[in-house]
């Protein structure tokens, strides 16, 4: 299979679905299951009040007793293929004197591809498909506050052989785990606080372990703010996201013109070296996770480019670089900024109204600027939902709008959720 069909679907799955950031890997682990958090914009961090808290917040199985179900299908990038299916498993169960376990079951069906060789001949076809198994954990410190903890397994199948001269096949076996708080009647008496951090983990290599991406470390933090009665009740909740990679492109720091062409050790090599002759690493890298999760805040913010040897500040279209600023003229420019970082958080906004928790409806929206799931370029995407409840069994159903011919546009997602 030539490598570009590769690239091809980590494109889709990793720029499309979610932010358009190709700083790490397995994008897909961050899909949001559940058509009720869908239709309340994606918000759902300090909710987890059901058997999708093993993925929104596993610090929310800590309040619940008893045993449920719950089921997610989606027809995932609708306008661009019909075959990419998203679906999701979730369990929870109550254990007196321990907790309550849980855990989920994800997977992301890309379909049947054709195979091509290197001079792009037919070789027969073949599947796509990742996978991700968790196992959850959570349990109340109070009666105001809990502690949840997931481990996973995440599998993904892009094809089970590389092209030519590659070695090794297009898949990955990887583990990761995510931690997560979770506080009610946090400063009032109706607010609750939600924070998890997910899949902590190494990076994720298929052909080439050298071109290793990092784990999709994600921040998520949210408030849930409900009020009313007994047969009207009103939730708004609000949820920020912060990818924790650090990626750096490439870097001429000490303005020789040039890129790397030195070992660590400040030895020149040639063009296979990454670092400059004082030993700072020049080539394209990212942190590993566990410093990652921290210089994320600023990697963004502190870098200092020389145009004319990454051509990062260069004139793309219009006198402007690729990040929309004046195209540099002498060569030496500093594209690092504040405003950069805080433009990377994704913002989900929603409200939910029950009716004597039988019925309910919801609205929300989308903000993600770096990813482009905006309205117009500039304004939040909407969506809607809606939920029935009787004897146990929930059904929802979630819609997400967005501007004709993109990808995430007109999605529906369904949900089922059984307690017993």
């Amino acid at each position: 299979m030539k490598k570009i069909l590769v690239v091809f679907f980590i494109v889709i799955i990793s720029v499309y679905s979610l932010s358009a950031q190709s700083e790490a890997g397995a994008i897909w682990l961050l899909i949001n299951p559940g058509a009720r958090p869908a239709g309340m914009g994606e918000a759902g961090a300090a909710i987890a009040d059901d058997a999708y808290a093993s993925y929104w917040n596993p610090a929310g199985l800590g309040f619940l007793r008893g045993r449920e179900v719950a089921l997610t299908h989606t027809n995932w990038l609708p306008n661009l293929a019909s075959d990419i299916y998203y679906e999701f498993v979730g369990y929870r169960h109550f254990v007196k004197n321990v907790g309550t376990l849980g855990g989920n079951l994800v997977l992301m069906n890309l379909g049947e591809q054709d195979r091509t060789d290197e001079y792009g001949n037919f070789l027969g076809t073949f599947s796509s498909y990742m996978m991700a198994i968790t196992g959850s954990y959570g349990t109340a410190l109070s009666r105001t506050s809990a502690i949840g903890i997931n481990i996973k397994m995440i599998y993904q199948h892009l094809t089970d052989q590389g092209a030519g001269a590659e070695l090794g096949k297009g898949t990955s076996t990887n583990f990761a785990f995510d931690v997560a708080y979770m506080k009610k009647q946090f400063l009032t008496k109706n607010l609750t606080f939600g924070a998890t951090i997910a899949n902590i983990g190494p990076k994720i290599a298929f052909i080439d372990v050298n071109q290793a991406d990092p784990m999709p470390t994600n921040l998520k933090m949210g408030f849930n703010y409900t009020f009313g009665g007994e047969f009207n009740r009103v939730t708004i909740a609000y949820d920020v996201n912060k990818l924790l990679v650090a990626s750096y492109p490439n870097r001429d720091i000490d303005g020789d013109e040039r890129v790397g062409y030195y070992n660590e050790n400040g030895h020149y090599v040639g063009a296979a070296g990454q670092y400059n002759k004082n030993g700072q690493l020049e080539a394209a890298h990212t942190d590993d996770w566990y410093f990652g999760m921290f210089s994320s805040w600023i990697d963004d913010w502190l870098l200092l480019y020389d145009s004319e040897a990454d051509g990062i500040g260069k004139d793309v279209g219009d006198g402007k670089n690729q990040y929309g600023k004046k195209a540099d003229e002498d060569g030496d420019t500093n594209d690092g900024s504040l405003m950069r970082e805080i433009e990377k958080l994704n913002h989900n906004l929603g409200v939910e109204y029950w009716y004597s928790d039988l019925f309910a409806i919801r609205i929300g929206c989308i903000y993600d600027k770096t990813g482009k799931i905006l309205m117009n370029g500039k304004w939040p995407v909407p969506t809607f939902g809606a939920g029935l409840r009787y004897a146990g069994l929930g059904l929802d159903f979630g819609y997400t709008a967005g501007e004709a011919g993109h990808p995430r546009a007109n999605t529906m997602i369904f949900s089922l959720n059984m307690k017993f």
